[in-house]
């Protein structure tokens, strides 16, 4: 059961009135000495002194990660990120708070004009002020210093596609340099043998294709970045072949994991086509991913153990080095 606690406190002076209401919770009291000692100069003017920062120099004026919004002076959680709107006012404006109580509202007349103050309702710390001229359904609109703030990115979950662009040497060669690829392992995907082996594969009798599995976070790399990065380093025009290497194994291919991969995958070969970005029409298979073998330990991180090899310097390294200087800005 739920116990809340309704205060109504009227402070009669010359500055301001003060109504409250909150829920009761945990509060923080420090000394001021110790609140000088954990928030910097600028956080102690606007938490403690009830400052104000400049319009238009708030580092979450234009902040757009996902993720939660938390007093800077405590860590209470007080705004996400889909509260936040652009209100082109000099300060970070969010259109309600998290429920809870997390905010007291206070009437302020400091100004000889009547305001409502925001303050965290956990430690006290000033925040900004809430207006009735919000955009959105609530009418909100909460102005907040970025000073008296901190933020807390949501960790999107890992996601994971499967691609063949040939050699699944040169392509796991390529794929982890990129920052955000977490994982990048050799394998065979695509056709109707069980644990296939290498020199099955190569038969071209199996139906599979040389892949690699590839775990990234799209908070940090997108899937539409990946996948420009894959038809950059491979030929996607000539089918079942990549240079030298000719076969069904050596096939382009996408396989997607869920209907988004797809459409992405779908998407940008149309744009490609569509611009004629290469002289002939892309022949990249799209298919839903089934079954991904890992191969043999051998294949793994081949290019980085065997860079003196004759197909590694030969064939892997100029792929390598037209990567690493388009994408130099996306490298680990």
């Amino acid at each position: 059961m739920k116990y809340f606690i309704f205060i109504a406190v009227l402070f009669v002076n010359c500055n301001q009135i003060k109504y409250k209401k909150t829920m009761k919770q945990d509060r923080i009291t420090h000394s001021e000495n110790e609140w000088r000692k954990k928030l910097s100069p600028e956080q102690y003017f606007i938490l403690r002194e009830k400052g104000t920062e400049k319009p238009g120099t708030g580092k979450f004026l234009f902040h757009k990660e996902k993720g939660i919004y938390k007093c800077a002076g405590c860590g209470n959680e007080l705004f996400t990120d889909n509260m936040k709107f652009d209100s082109h006012c000099g300060w970070p404006s969010f259109d309600k708070e998290i429920a809870g109580g997390k905010i007291i509202q206070t009437k302020d007349l400091s100004l000889g004009r009547e305001r409502i103050e925001i303050t965290c309702a956990k430690c006290n710390g000033h925040l900004g002020h809430i207006f009735n001229d919000g955009p959105t359904d609530t009418g909100k609109r909460y102005c907040v210093n970025s000073l008296s703030l901190s933020f807390e990115a949501t960790r999107q979950k890992e996601e994971v596609i499967t691609l063949g662009a040939g050699c699944f040497w040169c392509v796991e060669a390529v794929f982890e340099q990129l920052k955000g690829v977490v994982s990048v392992v050799s394998g065979y995907s695509g056709g109707i043998t069980k644990n296939p082996t290498y020199k099955e594969v190569c038969t071209g009798k199996t139906g599979h294709a040389e892949v690699v599995n590839i775990v990234f976070n799209p908070s940090e790399i997108s899937l539409s970045k990946l996948l420009e990065v894959f038809f950059t380093v491979h030929n996607p025009t000539t089918i079942n072949r990549q240079g030298a290497d000719v076969g069904t194994q050596y096939r382009s291919v996408i396989f997607y994991h869920n209907q988004n991969q797809k459409k992405q995958a779908e998407k940008i070969i149309n744009t490609l086509n569509k611009n004629k970005v290469f002289p002939l029409p892309i022949v990249t298979e799209i298919s839903p991913f089934g079954q991904f073998y890992k191969a043999e330990d051998y294949h793994q991180e081949y290019y980085e153990l065997n860079k003196k090899e004759p197909y590694c310097k030969n064939v892997i390294k100029p792929k390598l080095n037209k990567f690493l200087k388009i994408y130099e800005h996306l490298l680990k």
